[in-house]
């Protein structure tokens, strides 16, 4: 019996690879960061080279930190950073630009251009997504626009797009020697060029999106074996699943009834909540997602809310202000002072996301006085996580029809108990931290394993779950409602800043 399943989780700011035990616990990690590019503003890129590198090395970090074998490890899950949109060569495997990242806001004047066409919100209605620069078909569309050559070779079927789990997986299974070009339907569903109801590529859509088909990958089931991987560190082990970092972390919260939500704090912030097999259409800015799809089962959908910025602001503060040392500073000094001193903290840098998707706000902080201190700044910061959460929250109770009673939280941020209190607060509900707040990585396991039967059954699943601490709702109802006023009035302020 083989001992371990590793993932492959590839962030938006670093790369890891987690090796877990059959009890879902973490047996070793390698983790490496690579560079964000901001050649303008609002523009954001990666290095695809450096990511495929990075990947190499963490998996060899990961092994060599324990001595783990090949022959130790049953399959491999991928995970990964959705919407960030790469473009290379099926001869060569070099990238023609790079990646652009899910938070890049260039495509600005072509979700203007779309929606002064657009006739019955076509795209939010076929493709569940509403017209933002988000996603990436507009990204991959003005690559083929302004990339020299790349839409003479799009259309002759040398150049072949993907998100990041399509450039990983075709690197890992050989690349210009035979890789897969494949993406899984919880990423397609993420490309604004896939079908919601009938999950396959969409030729309206390619069709007014000017988009070649021939370069796009084929949509495949999140857990099924793909094939063996050629790349040295993991060479023979068999590729067995793939998804999204949110729809992984929904399936690592073992999400898996209808109903079911969970909420994770990265460098983003991301509430999804299962629909089972029924696609709900979102009337309250919410999007309509893939949830997951296991091989010979039917493919499984969620209501998704998604806010741009969340840990990149705290990350903001430190790289940028120099506020704060290490991102773990923020907890204690935002604990030096009682509140936020009467200010708030909108981090629309790239546009507001769910539930508003105002391409054109951008970020300020309101209610600023004399009295306020870095302090303040640092609680608001925190608190505009948490009333972002609250918006998504309240949308999801809306075209769900269903109140939650709880929420699971999960992601880097939830380490901090300040914000943990402030969010159970906010919301008047419960919130739920798990014993693994790893759940992204290992979604993408549990997806790897269940393929090649290292976890027989979704009760094996559930039984890995536990419970690590509740918070409970402290805040008097009338400081709620208050607080969240102000916070509406700073989001109004917000809106169309850029002309």
């Amino acid at each position: 019996m083989k001992k371990y399943i590793a993932a492959i989780d590839q962030g938006t700011t670093s790369t890891r690879c987690i090796i877990f035990d059959k009890q879902g616990n973490i047996v070793s990690i390698g983790q490496k960061e690579h560079e964000q590019i901001y050649p303008r503003p609002g523009w954001v890129e990666h290095n695809p080279e450096e990511i495929w590198k990075n990947t190499l090395e963490v998996i060899a970090q990961a092994r060599i930190a324990r001595s783990i074998s090949i022959d130790d490890i049953a399959a491999v899950g991928i995970t990964n950073q959705r919407e960030t949109t790469v473009v290379w060569n099926r001869k060569t495997g070099k990238a023609y630009y790079n990646a652009l990242v899910w938070q890049d806001t260039r495509t600005g004047d072509l979700v203007d251009h779309y929606q002064q066409i657009e006739e019955d919100d076509w795209f939010r209605v076929t493709t569940g997504l509403p017209l933002a620069t988000y996603f990436s078909g507009l990204k991959l569309r003005w690559l083929l626009d302004n990339v020299p050559g790349l839409r003479e070779d799009a259309e002759k079927g040398i150049a072949i797009f993907g998100n990041i789990d399509t450039f990983l997986i075709w690197n890992l299974t050989g690349g210009p020697n035979g890789g897969l070009h494949i993406t899984d339907v919880t990423n397609a569903s993420r490309t604004q060029m896939m079908n919601i109801f009938s999950v396959a590529w969409d030729d309206e859509a390619l069709r007014r999106l000017n988009i070649p088909k021939i370069m796009l990958p084929a949509i495949v089931p999140s857990s099924q074996v793909y094939g063996t991987i050629t790349a040295e560190p993991l060479r023979s082990i068999p590729l067995a699943g793939d998804l999204g970092d949110q729809q992984a972390a929904l399936l690592g919260q073992v999400c898996l009834s209808p109903g079911e939500a969970k909420n994770t704090y990265g460098t983003g912030c991301f509430m999804l909540m299962n629909t089972g097999t029924k696609v709900v259409p979102s009337h309250f800015g919410l999007l309509t997602t893939v949830a997951y799809q296991f091989e010979n089962a039917p493919v499984h959908f969620a209501l998704e809310g998604s806010v741009a910025v969340a840990g990149a602001l705290v990350q903001w503060l430190r790289d940028n202000l120099g506020m704060i040392g290490h991102s773990s500073d923020i907890e204690p000094l935002a604990r030096s002072v009682e509140d936020n001193g009467g200010a708030y903290f909108v981090p629309a840098f790239s546009g507001l996301y769910a539930p508003y998707w105002k391409s054109h706000a951008r970020g300020i902080i309101a209610g600023l006085t004399r009295y306020v201190n870095k302090g303040h700044i640092a609680r608001a910061a925190l608190e505009a996580t948490a009333f972002q959460t609250r918006e998504v929250l309240d949308a999801m109770e809306k075209d769900s029809g269903i109140q939650l009673s709880s929420l699971r939280v999960d992601g880097g941020m939830v380490v901090n108990e300040l914000l943990m209190q402030f969010q159970a607060d906010i919301l008047g509900v419960p919130v739920i931290r798990p014993k693994m707040i790893e759940t992204t990585a290992l979604g993408a396991a549990y997806a790897a394993g269940m393929a090649v039967g290292y976890w027989s059954g979704f009760e094996d699943l559930k039984r890995n779950w536990g419970m690590d601490k509740t918070w409970t709702p402290e805040m008097p109802a009338y400081q709620r409602k208050q607080m969240y006023l102000m916070w509406h009035k700073a989001v109004e302020r917000s809106f169309d800043w850029e002309e």
